[in-house]
């Protein structure tokens, strides 16, 4: 026991009780009581190279696994992963955890608490994911969500609204001072105008004609383009959102992360000296 095992023996006290002399039914031989005292004590190599190491890494990339994008299914699939991966770490290791009857060692308490953690981290992206996936189908944002998330919410985290790509109102002019309307509206005027006037104008006119007309086609066509593929309000809304609200429990996580486990340090330590000192 002084050189292998898990337990590190401390002291072996043996002392004789008062009065612990016993005869037998004769009275003829007798016999004393002796109380043997044995102090223990774990070694921590074991459970810090095999268990507190392998399970603060595992907790450290499920934290830095917040830098992944929300938009696509990966981050979601990382943490499946990582849970799935530490649930068979757990039960791999499940006979070097400790057992001491009723009360709950402390090292038990780490390991869940990081459990916990990890399927909060995937609750978390699950709902960011929905948000930011299914924003097009969602309704317009009330004003107050607006205000405090938006607005408020987004600057605690410091996360500002994004400067979307302006895009061009199919009413208002163009560059060289075209107003640009709806196809139907812009094609068929441009074309009868060409046809009546076809006529009385010389090849060169005629020529530039067709060409100022073609320019204002091809600016209506990538004004409907741009209309098409262009993301709605209420959709970047949405987006905007799910990106505050990921920030936002972000720094929730690392905080209680943090907390929890300046907690768990502090009950060993007095623990600790709770032990050395009886």
């Amino acid at each position: 026991m002084e050189s292998k095992g898990e337990w590190l023996l401390i002291d072996i006290v043996c002392k004789k009780n008062a009065n612990s002399t016993y005869f037998n039914m004769d009275g003829l031989d007798s016999w004393d009581e002796l109380d043997y005292h044995i102090v223990l004590k774990r070694r921590p190599t074991l459970y810090i190279v095999n268990l507190l190491f392998p399970s603060f890494c595992l907790i450290t990339v499920d934290l830095f696994s917040f830098l992944l994008p929300p938009q696509n299914m990966d981050r979601s699939a990382f943490k499946m992963t990582l849970i799935l991966g530490y649930t068979v770490f757990l039960l791999l290791m499940n006979d070097l955890l400790p057992v001491t009857g009723n009360t709950i060692p402390l090292i038990n308490v780490f390991f869940s608490l990081c459990l916990a953690l990890m399927v909060a981290s995937l609750l978390e992206t699950i709902m960011v994911t929905n948000i930011l996936c299914s924003s097009k189908d969602y309704p317009p944002l009330p004003n107050w969500v607006k205000v405090l998330f938006l607005n408020y919410l987004a600057r605690l985290v410091c996360l500002g609204k994004k400067n979307s790509e302006q895009i061009s109102d199919p009413q208002t002019e163009n560059t060289n001072g075209v107003t640009l309307g709806s196809p139907e509206n812009e094609i068929n005027p441009i074309r009868c105008q060409e046809n009546d006037s076809k006529s009385a104008l010389h090849p060169e006119e005629q020529e530039l004609k067709e060409l100022k007309t073609i320019h204002k086609d091809l600016l209506t066509i990538r004004q409907q383009v741009d209309r098409h593929f262009s993301r709605d309000q209420t959709a970047e809304e949405w987006i905007h959102l799910g990106e505050v609200i990921d920030r936002f429990l972000f720094a929730l996580y690392l905080i209680f992360l943090i907390l929890s486990f300046f907690t768990i340090l502090i009950f060993w330590l007095y623990w600790y000296n709770v032990d050395t000192k009886a």
